[in-house]
């Protein structure tokens, strides 16, 4: 045992002295960094024939946005024609009348909320506290 113990102490002697025997080498030195002009500070406006400036790219246009056809949150139904309406927080379906879509399950208004898991029944009645908010507030009598 008492080799052993000397055995592994010389070796590790003799191994962490290498480390402080061995001398660093010359750093190559390096090519200087190279820098690049500042960027451009915006674009030109050149005034149009008349003697207005163009308008700011990214400025408002007058134009609105479309609405978005599909929700980041909610999958679409599968199967039928809808768009997302955000107000609402659901999708419409575009050839059944007050019919909505939104997690799996339809709801529908007709003088009454009603809801199912298929947009041709059965339709199980329900009041707006059954349905998303959005809808409640818009249709809330």
């Amino acid at each position: 045992m008492n080799r052993s113990v000397r055995l592994t102490l010389i070796t590790l002697a003799l191994g962490l002295s290498a480390c402080t025997v061995h001398q660093p080498g010359e750093r190559e030195s390096l090519p200087p960094i190279e820098t690049t002009p500042p960027p451009h500070q915006g674009p030109v406006v050149k005034p149009l024939p008349g003697g207005q400036p163009a308008p700011q790219p990214g400025a408002p246009s007058g134009i609105p946005k479309p609405m978005p056809r599909t929700s980041a949150s909610f999958a679409p139904p599968p199967g039928g024609a809808s768009h997302w309406d955000p107000k609402l927080g659901v999708y419409v379906l575009e050839k059944q009348p007050n019919t909505f879509y939104r997690q799996r399950t339809y709801y529908r208004y007709d003088k009454g909320w009603s809801w199912s898991l298929s947009p041709n029944g059965p339709w199980q009645e329900t009041d707006s506290s059954g349905v998303p908010g959005g809808l409640g507030r818009a249709f809330a009598q």
